[in-house]
């Protein structure tokens, strides 16, 4: 019992979902900002708003899968009975 409640813990930690989905969205902005005309950078006053919010956002992702991976949950030790 005590292997599948740390297999649970470890699958629904918070860092991986958090990481996983900061991740996901990084990528699609990032292409987005690579993709984008220059009439969308125009429009942002010459900023390439989504290049730069995408790859902060791949930043704090790989942070986060990087933590969970250095520092993963310990199951709970069980007090003297």
């Amino acid at each position: 019992m005590e292997g599948r409640s740390t297999t649970a813990a470890r699958l629904f930690d918070i860092r991986r979902i958090i990481g996983g989905l900061f991740v996901g969205y990084g990528v699609i902005v990032t292409l987005a900002g690579i993709t984008a005309s220059d009439a969308e950078i125009d429009k942002a006053e010459g900023a390439n708003i989504n290049l730069w919010t995408g790859l902060g956002m791949l930043a704090l992702g790989v942070f986060f899968l990087a933590r969970l991976w250095l520092r993963p949950i310990r199951p709970a030790e069980e007090g003297p009975e």
